[in-house]
């Protein structure tokens, strides 16, 4: 509790430097995507069609106080079928000199320093319900709870085009049952920005860790690991790889919750001509899971897939795209039927 009341009584000090406000300022953003997408899963499952339809509408606040500082926050409106409000929003602090605080879902400063691979554009996926727990993302090590706060620091921090980060986040109060939970969580990260000749480089990463309990007791093998990526900006042309390593957890539902360690690396090209966008990524995750609670897993989940895209842009805000996905999968060391490739065909106007 006590911890709870410190969280709140700065929130409450830091937002009371601002002047009685009227209004916030809003800009607004947004897309639609329509298109088809065409499944063909493995031998012994039926081939889908499904029209993908989906919007987003998101609103950004924010306002400076005479002090100098921007608060700040968002939210955002999906609909893919419903309607969904995103809540995981934090409130933003960027002060005079640059450097900025998150409070509340602030996340963890390990994700946000990820380094962005060039991925296929398009809504293409192949669906699948196998206990693989092949990790795809490399910040999958990287664990939050909505009670947290996030530091940044000012561009250019102790040498030219270095930024870094911190979080913490506690116990959110959620009462303890059968299902783990993260219940603290704490991330460091960096981004490193230079230049070498025509290309721009960077090279970002993070380290995380995490307590999990269940029933309230801390599981022996908690949610931790880092990540490393680099990408490179030549004119037109962006290639980036990165790694990540750690361990997670994952509610299997009806009580049954898995421990597991794993490993992912991704890498990307897209290339830029006139009005069109080429893009390739593939993505290599492999695990070890257990049901059991402080037992390692002995046979490995894997997950490999290539995703490929054309986006033609037909007119300002508004592009065409084909994309293409396969995936391979092992489900405990057997290869797994949710495996298949996915075509798809849309348009997105975006605003």
């Amino acid at each position: 509790m006590k911890k709870e009341l410190l969280m709140a009584s700065a929130l409450v000090s830091t937002l009371g430097v601002a002047s009685v406000a009227q209004a916030v300022t809003a800009t607004t953003a947004g897309s639609l995507k329509i298109g088809a997408e065409f499944e063909s899963a493995d031998d012994s499952t039926t081939d889908s069609n499904t029209v993908m339809d989906q919007s987003n509408f998101n609103i950004s606040l924010s306002e400076t106080t005479d002090g100098g500082t921007t608060i700040s926050s968002s939210f955002e409106i999906v609909d893919e079928g419903t309607v969904a409000a995103d809540d995981d929003n934090a409130i933003k602090l960027t002060f005079s000199d640059g450097t900025a605080l998150e409070l509340l879902n602030a996340g963890n400063a390990a994700g946000t320093h990820a380094v962005s691979v060039p991925g296929a554009s398009g809504e293409q996926g192949v669906g699948g319900t196998s206990t693989n727990n092949a990790p795809t993302g490399v910040d999958f090590g990287a664990g939050s709870t909505a009670l947290g706060v996030e530091w940044h620091s000012a561009a250019d921090f102790l040498a030219d085009g270095l930024k870094v980060s911190a979080s913490f986040s506690t116990d959110n109060g959620a009462a303890k049952s059968i299902t783990a939970r993260v219940e603290s969580s704490f991330g460091v990260g960096a981004t490193y920005v230079t230049t070498a000749g025509d290309t721009t480089l960077t090279i970002g990463g993070g380290v995380s860790g995490s307590e999990v309990v269940r029933t309230g007791t801390q599981l022996t093998a908690d949610q931790e690991g880092f990540n490393l990526g680099i990408s490179a900006v030549t004119g037109d042309l962006t290639v980036g790889v990165a790694y990540g390593d750690g361990d997670t957890f994952v509610d299997e539902g009806a009580s049954v919750t898995s421990q597991v360690d794993g490993s992912v690396v991704t890498a990307g090209v897209s290339y830029v001509t006139g009005d069109i966008t080429l893009a390739l990524n593939t993505t290599a995750g492999e695990a070890k899971d257990s049901t059991t609670i402080g037992t390692a897993g002995t046979t490995d989940d894997s997950h490999d897939a290539t995703s490929a895209s054309v986006t033609y842009a037909v007119a300002s805000g508004v592009s065409a795209v084909v994309g293409y996905t396969t995936v391979d999968q092992n489900n405990e060391g057997i290869s797994s039927t949710d495996g298949g490739s996915a075509w798809y065909v849309g348009a997105s106007m975006s605003f």
